[in-house]
């Protein structure tokens, strides 16, 4: 007699059900390999998840998820690792319902930074499953009551930052960082207002004005008002510190030490002395606990990193500063020793500064610059004057250091526009770049600026040199442009030579004396000698005391 339909159904399904059941065991078993049950299983997990920085996943493993949570995630935000791997050990069943293991850890934090360590758990079997009985000391040793844990940079003292006599030229100091909120002052124009007077007597360019109009780009965000010296801040404390909508805070900051010395160079500078720091940094995983001093657990005090020896020249660096407040335009100087192709001085007056660090990026017309380089371009070609084609000029002015792609460490700058690659067949020069054609001139061949010693540029520009007769020729008319009635002021000067040249109504004039070479540029010049007036200042406050 056959089965019954019904009963056939229901034996058929209990085969089926049968072998997938054993082929899941068969599954299962094969995923867990050679784990001794399902405790060790979960531990398995554990680790996985914390590779995976997995916080939530490795929190739900534990007998108090809760805590856990936020103890794994100020444990991965204070260490922001590159790459940390947790592997089980050793696994050993005690009973039925607990476990112990241990964890070996490996953290990355990249740059040869690798911190290992070994740490112990136990598992209890509870309603919910198997648990990782939870205590913070199962991820990192010591964890745990109020403790918190980071990675940190460390330092050694900062080195010094000297300029060419070996002085101090920049310190690092304590900074009042004036901020002005807009959303704590009621009456903004008489908060700017209030603000600017207090801070007259060291700030005056600083007017309520210039704070309203800082503020309207800010957008309701906070503005920077004036950052000051501690001596500036104690006696302007009084008068700030009451203003409504006025914050102060403190920062560190790398200031010049002489604070009559302001130039774009200085910028340059603090990359340097800030890429000497990283370069020495070392690095600590540090246990914090309030009211105590920190733990370190990892790393090494980075060792202090070598002096910064600048090539600027305080004492020519103050008399550019004077020269280059005599005008009521934009102007800038820029110094430079043809021999060593050291940066001695770089000054701008606050029209320029108004317009950013023009001396070293913005390009301006070489006007009838051209003609010098056409007159060296004709010797060099052997041709008349009138034939010199425009490329060939430029050509040469290039092979003067116009246009070069120089990498001066710390220095971000352009000699020039690329009339060549613009197919314009004009030149704009920036101040710097006109300075690297007065030191190549002395020099004799293409100038490589720096600012600090030991630190020149490199360029992967490959040019001829000029032939000795080309640069004689050119010598020859930086003597003789002395000689021009609009650089009559500089004849009191008898080694100075040095070419005065146009450009609408900018100026330029670029000169050498002995070891010195340098470029005056004043934009929409009041009347044609005074970029040679300017020169001249610069000479006589050189020869001052500017102590």
């Amino acid at each position: 007699m056959g089965i019954p339909e019904s009963r056939r159904v229901r034996v058929s399904s209990a085969i089926a059900i049968g072998v997938v059941g054993s082929l899941i065991a068969v599954l299962g078993s094969c995923a867990l390999g050679d784990r001794a049950d399902d405790a060790e299983a979960l531990v398995e997990h554990f680790t996985e998840s914390l590779d995976d920085q997995d916080v939530g996943g490795a929190a739900s493993l534990t007998s108090y998820p809760n805590a856990a949570s936020a103890s794994i995630q100020q444990m991965f935000d204070g260490l922001h690792p590159q790459d940390v791997d947790y592997k089980l050990s050793q696994f050993i069943t005690l009973d039925d319902e607990s476990g112990f293991f241990s964890l070996d850890v490996a953290w990355d934090f990249g740059k040869e930074r690798k911190w290992e360590y070994n740490v112990q758990g136990s598992v209890r079997k509870l309603a919910v499953g198997w648990r990782i009985q939870w205590d913070p000391s199962v991820v990192v040793p010591d964890l745990g009551h109020g403790r918190t844990v980071n990675f940190v940079r460390t330092d050694a003292p900062p080195p010094r930052v000297l300029n060419s006599a070996g002085e101090d030229l920049m310190t690092e100091q304590a900074i009042n960082a004036v901020t002005l909120d807009p959303a704590r002052m009621p009456d903004p124009v008489a908060t700017t207002t209030a603000v600017s007077k207090a801070i007259e007597s060291v700030a005056p360019l600083i007017t309520s004005q210039t704070l309203m109009q800082e503020l309207v780009v800010a957008q309701g965000q906070p503005i920077t008002a004036v950052r000051l010296r501690d001596a500036d801040f104690e006696i302007l404390e009084p008068d700030l510190t009451p203003i409504p909508g006025v914050v102060v805070e403190k920062e560190q900051k790398l200031i010049s030490a002489d604070r009559r010395i302001v130039s774009p160079m200085l910028d340059a500078v603090r990359n340097v002395w800030q890429a000497n720091r990283d370069a020495t940094a070392g690095w600590a995983v540090q246990l914090l606990q309030p009211g105590q001093a920190p733990t370190q657990l990892a790393g090494f005090q980075g060792p202090a990193g070598p002096d910064v020896q600048t090539t600027l020249d305080a004492n020519l660096q103050l008399a550019a500063e004077d020269a280059v407040v005599s005008v009521g335009t934009p102007a800038a100087i820029v110094a430079l020793s043809p021999s060593s192709g050291g940066i001695l001085a770089v000054a701008q007056n606050s029209y320029a500064n108004d317009e950013g660090p023009i001396a070293f990026t913005d390009a301006y017309p070489a006007g009838s610059g051209i003609d010098t380089f056409k007159q060296a371009a004709a010797l060099e070609q052997r041709v008349p004057v009138g034939e010199v084609k425009a490329d060939d000029a430029l050509d040469l002015a290039g092979r003067l250091g116009l246009g070069v792609d120089y990498s001066i460490p710390g220095l971000e700058e352009v000699t020039a526009n690329n009339p060549q690659l613009g197919g314009s067949g004009k030149l704009a020069a920036t101040p710097f770049g006109m300075a690297v054609v007065a030191a190549s001139i002395a020099r004799g061949g293409l100038a490589m600026p720096m600012i600090t010693v030991g630190q020149p540029a490199t360029t992967p520009t490959q040019m001829a040199p000029l032939r000795p007769d080309v640069i004689d020729r050119l010598r020859v008319l930086m003597r003789e442009g002395v000689a021009r009635p609009e650089a009559e002021s500089l004849r009191q000067f008898p080694d100075v030579a040095g070419i005065p040249m146009s450009a609408g109504d900018d100026q330029w004039f670029i000169a050498t004396k002995g070891d010195l070479a340098f470029a005056v540029f004043i934009k929409d010049a009041d009347g044609a000698d005074q970029a040679a007036k300017m020169a001249s200042r610069l000479l006589r406050a050189m020869a001052r005391p500017q102590a």
